[in-house]
């Protein structure tokens, strides 16, 4: 248990404004327990600088409670930086499926920016709870993007669909679209979709 006046030049640290400073003392709250060191993460996701305030979400994601939710809810909708929201969304999901889903499906649907939806496709597909039908919505959204990435990591889990759910209404969605994917423009989909069908 660290004393308090540790706990103070972490403090001192995240606060500095120097990057070189913060990011050290908050890798360092990984030591700390969680009602200690919310307060710090919360207030390193005030600084300015963007990779500040994404070591910040990650933290939030491994030392978690009811404040830390609703600062990182808050720096899924708004924060200016697209890593800051990816990787909100990413401690987001480590809350649980069911509470995460609702949230991070919108976020997919409002924000367009590739890092932003790869970082959900990914902290989605990773859950193994995940029913079969959000897999293919979200999948669905991800395979109608402008930019490559994205409709990879969408046709990746078309092609988990298509091996884990065999025989599923879903399973047989997916095959088509992979189907409809061999014809995709860009070559790392239509090598994804090829995959996806073998299973």
């Amino acid at each position: 248990m660290p004393d308090n006046s540790d706990l103070q030049q972490l403090q001192a640290a995240i606060a500095s404004g120097d990057p070189a400073r913060a990011m050290p003392a908050l890798a360092n709250l990984r030591q700390v327990p969680a009602e200690q060191a919310i307060p710090l993460l919360l207030l390193g996701l005030e600084q300015e600088t963007f990779m500040v305030r994404s070591l910040s979400c990650a933290g939030l994601g491994v030392k978690r409670n009811e404040a830390g939710w609703q600062a990182l809810e808050e720096a899924l909708q708004h924060d200016q930086d697209p890593n800051v929201r990816a990787e909100a969304a990413n401690a987001l999901a480590s809350y649980g499926l069911e509470r995460a889903w609702p949230l991070l499906k919108a976020a997919f649907n409002r924000d367009h920016h590739w890092l932003l939806r790869c970082s959900v496709l990914a902290a989605l597909a990773e859950q193994p709870s995940i029913p079969a039908a959000w897999l293919l919505e979200l999948a669905t959204l991800a395979i109608e993007d402008t930019d490559g990435t994205v409709r990879v990591g969408g046709t990746e889990i078309l092609g988990r669909l298509v091996r884990d759910w065999p025989g599923e209404a879903e399973a047989h969605q997916a095959r088509l679209l992979l189907q409809q994917l061999q014809q995709d423009p860009d070559h790392r989909v239509v090598a994804t979709a090829l995959d996806g069908l073998q299973a």
